[in-house]
């Protein structure tokens, strides 16, 4: 069992950087791969990026590649998302997730654990 808290969301101009944080519970975060996902109101859940639970694979959307870092401290039990540049579209509620089988594409249907959002606002 893992339990997922993200933290580091806000409102921020368009242009701006947020670091997001994923802290997970328990000691076996470091055999688990991670992923964040985002979702605007009225859209469907999207993929932004995955990290395998070594750190040395790592997967991104075409719609945030360049901009975004995914990475992860495994003695800090933690996950971050790096967002640069951001756009007023980045604008969702992210939710970053675990993988127990070393899952890390871009299907929400394979991870296991969730967090409960954190949200971020870019204004144009």
């Amino acid at each position: 069992q893992v339990h997922l808290v993200e933290s580091g969301g806000g409102l921020v101009q368009a242009g701006g950087s947020l670091r997001l944080s994923c802290a997970a519970s328990g000691r076996t975060f470091s055999s688990y791969a991670m992923g964040w996902f985002r979702q605007a109101p009225g859209k469907e859940r999207e993929f932004v990026a995955g990290i395998s639970w070594s750190g040395g694979s790592t997967y991104y959307s075409d719609s945030v590649k360049g901009r975004f870092t995914i990475s992860r401290d495994n003695a800090k039990n933690t996950a971050y998302l790096q967002m640069n540049s951001l756009k007023p579209e980045d604008t969702a509620v992210y939710y970053c997730a675990a993988d127990k089988d070393y899952y890390s594409g871009p299907d929400y249907y394979m991870y296991d654990y969730w967090g409960q959002g954190t949200q971020v606002t870019v204004s144009s």
